[in-house]
């Protein structure tokens, strides 16, 4: 019993790992998830198929790997954030598609929300800034618009909860109805200093409290998987929200740290300890992964659309038939020769924080080609990366700390040589693709491990992090600057009246 299986259920697919006790992946399953678009702006899930592509490859893993559920020691989930579900505590049947954290049609509820004057009140209670793109205005806005909804949740017929919760209520059966403080910290409606539900937040977006989940550290006990589902018992010991897991799979476990994820989109933390600070340039404060113990925070930038924008050239340009050609068709030409990609298909976050900015290319010729366009868009991941590691190193150095000095990458397009180049060329800093990319996964199993005693502790977990390898910074300063200059001024024109 020395393996441990993750849960990944990311935005695009579900997937689920088998590692052993060094961190290796034994075996690996995944499964699309489809994307459902109702109105421009609107992005939902179905909660069922969340489920069943999750228990799917959940069995694959571990065929694939020839274990038995005697052979886990624990389970971990990690999960797409913000993402809200409600469902039916008696049938278990959700009562509306699950509305992805890209959705911004609350965007008017939190516009209401602003103008009663609580954003100061919801920053330094959450660490967040009112935004369609978390949980609370997505919740409020189911109670709303679902025909008796409102009056169920008041009666406790129904529950809420971000990805996480919903898998553990049906690996449980039903039995545990839960989630962890770093799913919490981004509904809106978390108190990151109590670590327990707001009353008078859940009152402002007129949340019943009996909806919500019980709150536990990243590493605990979650609850008893039903035999039925892998043929013997398991303990879910460990859950924590994609990004909080991938920095603490990257070792990334004191002030100062940081780590970007490149998947559909970017979302790069940098570890605060117990220090909760509000940020000054546009990023938030959010929970990490919690062992039992004093508050962990950290400070987060969120890109909207990162990979995603590689799903578009294949599917909405065409540019390519599948993701894995991009980086050929980008590396045929020397540069962008001039194109600015700026990929703000649901608005842009962090930063810069404007809902409605539309994607837009700039700098175009009669010279353009579609490989221009591609590199354009590879390299509009490393902008927006960038603008976030220089708000983060301003909060640091403000905050009486050091600037970042090293970046650690994961996710799917980390293994982009060209992209990896091109950031450590912008940042100036070395980045960082460690051996095991797989580190949203990694990071939820060593909290499961560490929870079930399979881990003594932090030092040992930090001594298995391995680099792979480090790209340093080969473009000069000046250059860097130019091009980060170039960005900016396309990033204006898709915010401007």
């Amino acid at each position: 019993m020395s393996h441990l299986l993750a849960l990944d259920q990311g935005t695009s697919s579900s997937r689920s790992i088998v590692f052993d006790p060094e961190g290796r992946v034994r075996a690996m399953a995944q499964r699309e998830l489809r994307q459902i678009y109702p109105q421009p702006g609107w992005v939902e899930h179905d909660p069922r198929e969340i489920w069943s592509t999750q228990l799917e490859t959940a069995r694959e893993a571990l065929a694939k790997a020839g274990l038995q559920a005697a052979d886990i020691r624990a389970v971990g989930i990690t999960n797409q954030r913000e993402t809200t579900i409600v469902w039916n505590r008696r049938t278990g049947e959700p009562i509306y598609n699950a509305i992805v954290w890209q959705d911004h049609r609350t965007e008017p509820e939190c516009a209401a929300l602003r103008e009663r004057g609580l954003s100061e009140s919801v920053l330094q209670k959450t660490g967040l800034r009112i935004d369609a793109y978390f949980s609370g205005t997505k919740l409020q806005w189911i109670l709303d618009h679902v025909p008796g909804a409102r009056a169920q949740a008041e009666a406790g017929e129904l529950a809420f909860g971000t990805v996480d919760s919903w898998l553990i209520w049906q690996l449980t059966g039903g039995a545990a109805h839960v989630t962890d403080g770093s799913n919490a910290s981004r509904t809106l409606l978390f108190n990151i200093h109590t670590r327990q539900w707001d009353a008078d937040l859940l009152a402002a977006l007129r949340i019943p409290a009996a909806l919500m989940p019980a709150v536990l550290p990243s590493s605990a006990h979650f609850g008893e998987v039903r035999p039925d589902w892998f043929g013997g018992p398991l303990e879910i010991a460990g859950v924590a929200g994609d990004q909080q897991s991938a920095l603490f799979g990257q070792a990334c476990f004191s002030a100062g740290m940081a780590k970007n994820t490149y998947g559909t989109g970017c979302f790069m933390l940098m570890h605060t300890g117990e220090h909760f600070q509000v940020s000054q340039n546009g990023l938030i404060t959010t929970a990490a992964a919690q062992l039992p113990g004093p508050p962990q925070y950290a400070l987060e930038g969120s890109v909207f659309i990162g990979g995603a924008v590689v799903q578009w050239l294949r599917d909405g340009l065409r540019a390519i038939a599948s993701s894995s050609e991009v980086q050929a068709l980008a590396q045929s030409v020397p540069d962008s020769g001039g194109v600015v990609l700026v990929p703000a298909f649901t608005g842009l976050g962090a930063p810069y924080w404007q809902p409605d900015a539309r994607g837009a290319i700039v700098g175009l010729t009669r010279g353009s080609t579609v490989a221009h366009i591609a590199r354009a868009a590879l390299e509009s991941i490393a902008f927006q990366s960038a603008a976030l590691l220089q708000a983060m190193s301003r909060d640091a150095v403000a905050s009486g700390g050091s600037p970042v000095t090293e970046l650690r990458v994961d996710g799917g397009a980390s293994v982009n040589d060209l992209l990896m180049q091109f950031q450590a060329d912008l940042l100036g800093i070395p980045v960082v693709r460690p051996a095991v990319v797989e580190t949203t996964a990694l990071g939820v199993a060593y909290l499961a491990g560490l929870h079930v005693g399979l881990y003594a502790g932090l030092d040992e977990l930090s001594r298995q992090w391995r680099a792979e390898r480090v790209f340093h910074p080969t473009m000069s300063r000046e250059r860097a600057a130019e091009r980060m200059a170039q960005w900016e001024h396309a990033v204006r024109q898709t915010i401007a009246p």
